[in-house]
């Protein structure tokens, strides 16, 4: 029994895994079909080991991360944490050459100082072996304005994007807009016109603030700054020195912050990402302008209580020009993973053109990389909603950073959150009258320098 016993239960577990491959080959036959990996069972025994922070997306891979451990014989162990927690763990593992992960997730505002430091695998080694990788996979596919951050200063490759986040404008209630015979805005004086004829409204249950938004100033301030002709630094990312009290900035903050504290809910400094959320699809606020995931919920969630009235569009240009924000968050490999073939696998799996659609079909979740799969019809099927095509409005502004400069660079710049923190205190004393905007960002310039220097940047 002690010789035969391994042997019936090797047999029976290739039994098993042979029938989950057959289960997988079915829905191979659908334009949707599950990817297949190079080899049968390369990495048998393999515990990969990987960590990113908590988001929709890894909850709805994590369901299909059995099928990838059934076909290649590894096992996953993706740990998930909070966002500032995932940051500073992922931050000290890499700074400090650890090997603990063989794969994580790239923050999009850390990417930039893991590149520069060399910190991670360039991933061209494995993309572009064909032994390891199909031309079918097509890292060409991904968008490429959400891979800029992921990219070194030789168009080296440290991260594939598997989210992305384009700024647009959502408006809850047209309804009281067409009451007071305004049109959707689509500048910055509309948008300020459109708030004021709005505020106070009477919504049905309470009056209407004619905006609203959250404490990510550092977020929200920045394409109003560039729409008014500046940046938050002089010549991002080569010439650092920060650019908080020139007039275009100074206009920009008197513009945003008065949307805040004139248009905006009581304690909106306060505000969380939800709590706006909530306002927008209530119909208690009428406008928000953030990453599309936050404001199609009027359409799409079914806590929304106008679904009727909304509507979603690009956010207003500035008299110098049209600078929606956009971002994603890249999945790479440390330098000093032990098993990076094995983590290049499952990379490969996650962001293949074949699962990446078959979970926008399964599960209708919108925020992808891949223009293909964006652009085609399953998609946008799906994400046409009362007549608006989401997606169309996503893929421009995810890839407008693309298109003539990188005017996302400023985030890219590994001081930002240094830069981040500062803007957001800046905004806070302006809404909570401390200090007018002049005032507030000279002392965000002063306090910005300091920041930057003791960083050891030279500026």
């Amino acid at each position: 029994m002690r010789t035969t016993e391994p042997l019936r239960i090797d047999a029976q577990r290739r039994r098993l895994i042979k029938a989950a491959a057959a289960t997988v080959a079915v829905s191979a036959g659908s334009t949707l079909a599950f990817p297949a990996l190079a080899q049968a069972k390369p990495f048998a025994g393999v515990k990969l080991r990987g960590a990113a922070y908590q988001h929709g997306f890894f909850n709805i891979l994590r369901k299909y991360i059995p099928e990838f451990e059934a076909q290649t014989g590894m096992m996953v162990d993706l740990q998930l944490s909070a966002f500032p927690v995932y940051n500073q763990q992922a931050d000290l593992e890499l700074s400090s050459g650890g090997s603990a992960w063989d794969f994580c997730n790239v923050t999009f505002i850390l990417a930039a100082r893991w590149v520069a430091a060399g910190l991670l695998a360039n991933l061209d080694d494995f993309s572009n072996d064909r032994k390891l990788t199909p031309a079918s996979w097509n890292p060409d596919d991904f968008v490429k304005g959400a891979q800029l951050p992921y990219l070194d200063k030789a168009g080296k490759t440290f991260g594939y994007s598997w989210e992305g986040g384009a700024m647009l404008m959502g408006i809850s209630r047209t309804d009281l807009m067409k009451k007071r015979g305004v049109e959707a805005p689509r500048t910055f004086d509309e948008l300020m016109k459109v708030c004021d004829a709005v505020n106070g409204q009477d919504g049905g249950s309470g009056p209407v603030t004619g905006f609203v938004s959250s404490n990510l100033h550092h977020w929200f301030l920045p394409p109003y700054i560039q729409g008014y002709g500046g940046d938050l630094f002089v010549n991002p990312p080569t010439d650092i020195k920060p650019a908080l009290d020139t007039p275009a900035s100074i206009e920009a903050t008197a513009f945003y912050t008065t949307l805040l504290s004139k248009y905006g809910p009581q304690g909106v400094l306060g505000y969380t990402e939800d709590q706006a959320r909530a306002a927008l699809i209530s119909g208690r606020s009428n406008i928000f302008i953030h990453s599309s995931s936050w404001v199609t919920a009027m359409l799409t969630s079914p806590d929304s209580k106008v679904k009727d009235t909304a509507r979603v569009m690009r956010m207003p240009a500035g008299p110098k020009g049209d600078f929606p924000a956009a971002n994603s968050q890249g999945l790479g490999i440390p330098k000093n993973a032990k098993n990076k073939e094995a983590a290049w696998e499952f990379i490969k799996w996650t962001l293949s053109p074949e699962l990446t659609a078959r979970i926008v079909k399964d599960t209708g979740h919108p925020s992808i990389c891949r223009r293909s799969v964006i652009e085609s019809a399953e998609y946008k099927r799906i994400n046409t909603v009362n007549g608006q095509d989401i997606g169309k409005l996503y893929l421009e502004v995810l890839d407008m950073p693309s298109k003539t400069h990188n005017y996302m660079a400023y985030r890219t710049v590994k001081e930002f959150p240094l830069i981040g923190d500062v803007v957001n205190k800046a905004v806070e004393r302006v809404v909570s009258g401390q200090m007018p905007p002049a005032e507030s960002m000279k002392s965000a310039q002063e306090a910005a320098l300091g920041s930057l220097r003791r960083a050891g940047a030279k500026v």
